[in-house]
Parts: structure tokens; sequence; C-alpha cells
């Protein structure tokens, strides 16, 4: 089964952003906006909800923190035992205020990376992934609204076109896709 999809471009981004409220209004689905950097306020305009990228960030650094207590207990107090600065070595709770830089530096490290990670997983991203923009040009300066038919099946495409006519569009580009 193949579908309709519309790529709508636009040089100026907030003539996106209204193009997009004046468009969801009207009862216009938009499936996507691909954009050279963030467009601040498109998200609820076009129905995208919050990421869970907090609360991974949180476990990530929460399981760094487990691994940097695990590994400091285990290397400084049971494994080989050091005397620094006078400092007794048989206790974990005793030495707890030297491994503080430690601990955080770890659980900064894992968190940071654990969120990388998951973003680039998540859209796809990671290097040699085939990329998904519709046109190369929205890595640079122009804007494209995608919109597909089979999710606005109450809206016959003569009245999606002249809807779009009215919002005013750089170019239009229609292509079928399985």
């Amino acid at each position: 089964m193949s579908d309709k999809v519309l790529y709508v471009m636009y040089d100026d981004d907030h003539v996106l952003k209204d193009s997009a409220k004046k468009l969801v209004e009207k009862g216009v689905k938009i499936t996507e906006v691909f954009s050279p950097f963030p467009i601040h306020g498109i998200d609820p305009i076009i129905g995208v909800k919050n990421t869970r990228l907090g609360i991974m960030a949180f476990l990530y650094g929460l399981t760094g923190l487990t691994l940097a207590t695990i590994g400091m207990r285990f290397f400084m107090v049971t494994d080989w035992p050091m005397n620094i600065g006078g400092k007794p070595n048989f206790s974990y709770l005793e030495n707890i205020l030297a491994f503080v830089p430690i601990s955080f530096e770890f659980t900064v490290m894992c968190a940071a990376h654990g969120m990388a990670i998951t973003y680039l997983l998540r859209n796809k991203t990671l290097p040699g992934m085939p990329a998904q923009n519709p046109d190369p040009r929205t890595t640079d300066d122009k804007f494209v609204m995608e919109i597909r038919l089979s999710e606005n099946n109450k809206i016959s495409e003569k009245e999606l076109d002249k809807m779009l006519q009215e919002v005013g569009y750089l170019e239009l580009d229609k292509k079928e896709i399985k």
C-alpha cells in the first residue's frame, strides 16, 4: 500500500510556524517538520509529546554513581587498601568525602554518554545510517513540513492544496512512498 506525502518547503521559520498553526486549526495533521535548527514552540503546535530523555539521564547518572561507589569501595577498601594522607582505609563510609569528586565526575560522564547514545539510537542518526530528511537543503537554510494524506483522510487532496495556497509556501513536492 502506497501513501502520498506532501513536502511543503519554507524559507523562514516564523512563516512555517504560522502556517502550521493555521493548518492544525483547520484539522490538518502535520507528521513532521525538518529544519536546520530547533524551532522553539513548534512541538505543541504539531502535537509532539515531551521526551523521556530527562528520566533516562537520571537513570544513567544513577548507574554511574552506583558503579563509581562499587568500584571505589572495591579498589580502595577491599582489594588494595592504601593509607593516603593518614586517612583510615578499612571503611568506605569514613572515606566517603574523599570519593565525592570521583563519584560526581563518573555520574556526569555516564549520564552524558548514555543520553548521547540514546539520542542517536532513538533518532536513527548513528554514523552509517541513511538520512531521513526529504531535502538536503533542510540542513542548511530551508524548512520542510511533511503532511501524509493517509493521516488526513477526512480532507481531500484538493482541499489540502487550497489550504496550503492560503498559507503561502516556497515549494511543494508530492511523493508516493511505500
